[in-house]
């Protein structure tokens, strides 16, 4: 299994973790947003690993400004790891899936996917981009054995977030307790989503069992 990221510590934690069950592990510092680093990361796991036959799209930033002061820099930066960081993993991997006739290729979106919230127009606008290349490629992988879907979490219990509670809380002058209940709130169940719960969808649709599944997004929140 490669694990692909920005900072190597990270990845060898996860990859320590791979390891302890017994799992191959192959670590790639790798920024999503660049063009060039994707292909020589997709070309490296492809040559230590053999061909790919899952592709999770995981990598994201989530920064908020209302929109009449956003600046182009969050703009450019929300886009190029959301949504063109996406679309560069999967033009490095999907042609060799189409290619063997078998890949499953797995987007983590967003609920900001399908709903517009209020000082993240960057980011809203990324996630749906996400969703329809989601939909998009599915119809041209439909005949080919190859699968693409979404998953569309909610607020997740996860570092992103509490940055996004350190951010509400220094610019409202709230406590952070109360800044991470109002996210809470914003999902359906009143909680935080588990990481591990995204990550049991995203076994689902890598197993044989979702091999009827294909363009769909599925909420969790």
């Amino acid at each position: 299994m490669a694990v692909v990221g920005r900072s190597e510590a990270p990845l060898r934690v996860v990859g320590d973790e791979i390891a302890a069950l017994d799992r191959q592990a192959l670590p790639i510092v790798c920024d999503v947003a660049k063009r060039d680093q994707v292909h020589a990361a997709a070309a490296l796991a492809h040559e230590q690993l053999g061909p790919i036959d899952v592709l999770i799209n995981n990598a994201g930033v989530s920064d908020s400004a209302p929109f009449a002061v956003m600046d182009d820099e969050l703009w450019d930066r929300m886009l190029s790891v959301n949504l063109t960081g996406t679309y560069h993993c999967m033009r490095a991997i999907v042609p060799g899936m189409f290619e063997r006739r078998r890949g499953r290729v797995i987007n983590i979106a967003s609920i900001a996917a399908k709903v517009g919230f209020a000082y993240t127009a960057a980011y809203v606008a990324a996630k749906h981009g996400v969703l329809g290349l989601t939909r998009a490629v599915a119809a041209e992988a439909a005949h080919k054995g190859v699968t693409v879907n979404a998953i569309c979490p909610g607020w997740l219990d996860t570092g992103m977030t509490d940055r996004s509670v350190a951010r509400i809380a220094s610019k409202t002058g709230t406590t952070p307790g109360d800044a991470r209940q109002a996210l809470e709130r914003m999902n359906p169940q009143f909680r935080l989503i588990q990481p591990e719960e995204v990550a049991s969808i995203a076994a689902f649709l890598a197993s044989s069992d979702a091999d009827g599944i294909n363009g769909q997004d599925f909420d969790i929140g």
